[in-house]
């Protein structure tokens, strides 16, 4: 089976394969034929949850069927709010990737099939913190940036931001500051947002980057899976 796969290098230290067909399928490495490497085994694992799901899966393959096809390459970079071209150093704005992939329109079939990982993403992010106490969800931890209760807001907030790339997001004031209560009210509001996103060829450019539906929807189902990865990775190292 042919995957087609974007590297991204560069992003916090890191290299990204993403999986272009399969929002929420992705592997890092050091390097990008590192990450590329790695993805063999999160695609298995991807597919996995998706038939722990769905037994009648839309992904299914042989172990030994991989091909992998490279559609892009890219190597974050940084600017500044002249739009010119600064380092991480300086504090500037990072330029992400936006692959060839990524100027395909969603399909009908596409926005379900995300609707429906979305949905199991969410539950699976919640079922990570369900039963903490407030205190457990403030806590701070030695190394971590931000506490349980501090990535579910920086994860509500995210995808609002990825909204208001595409002008669909409601008005930053009406963010909810509780994180239970951001989380459920931008999603609410990211789902009604892709029914409206179905066969949208435009492509537009904010702040030095470009944003099309599909890199959206790819970075969303990315950036809820890995911090929910993250979530219980700090669980564990406290017991």
């Amino acid at each position: 089976m042919i995957f087609q796969v974007g590297i991204e290098n560069n992003n916090e230290g890191r290299s990204i394969a993403w999986a272009l067909e399969h929002p929420g399928c992705f592997a890092y490495g050091i390097k990008g034929e590192a990450a590329v490497t790695n993805l063999e085994g999160a695609l298995n694992k991807y597919a996995g949850w998706i038939l722990r799901h769905e037994p009648n899966t839309w992904l299914s393959f042989a172990e030994t069927d991989i091909e992998i096809v490279v559609n892009g390459t890219w190597d974050v970079y940084f600017i500044n709010d002249d739009l010119d071209k600064a380092t991480e150093a300086d504090g500037c704005y990072s330029v992400e990737s936006f692959f060839p992939y990524d100027w395909k329109p969603l399909t009908t079939i596409e926005i379900k099939h995300a609707l429906d990982m979305l949905a199991w993403s969410r539950n699976d992010l919640l079922k990570s913190v369900h039963g903490l106490s407030e205190a457990k969800l403030n806590q701070t931890y030695s190394g971590e940036r931000w506490s349980i209760n501090g990535i579910l807001g920086h994860v509500g907030g995210a995808e609002w931001w990825y909204m208001e790339r595409l002008g669909l997001a409601f008005p930053r004031a009406d963010v909810p500051e509780e994180p239970l209560a951001r989380l459920e009210k931008v999603r609410r509001h990211f789902n009604a947002a892709l029914f409206k996103m179905e066969g949208v060829k435009q492509v537009v450019g904010v702040d030095g980057e470009f944003w099309s539906p599909r890199k959206a929807l790819r970075r969303a189902l990315w950036h809820e899976r890995d911090h929910t990865e993250h979530i219980r990775k700090v669980l564990g190292l406290t017991g």
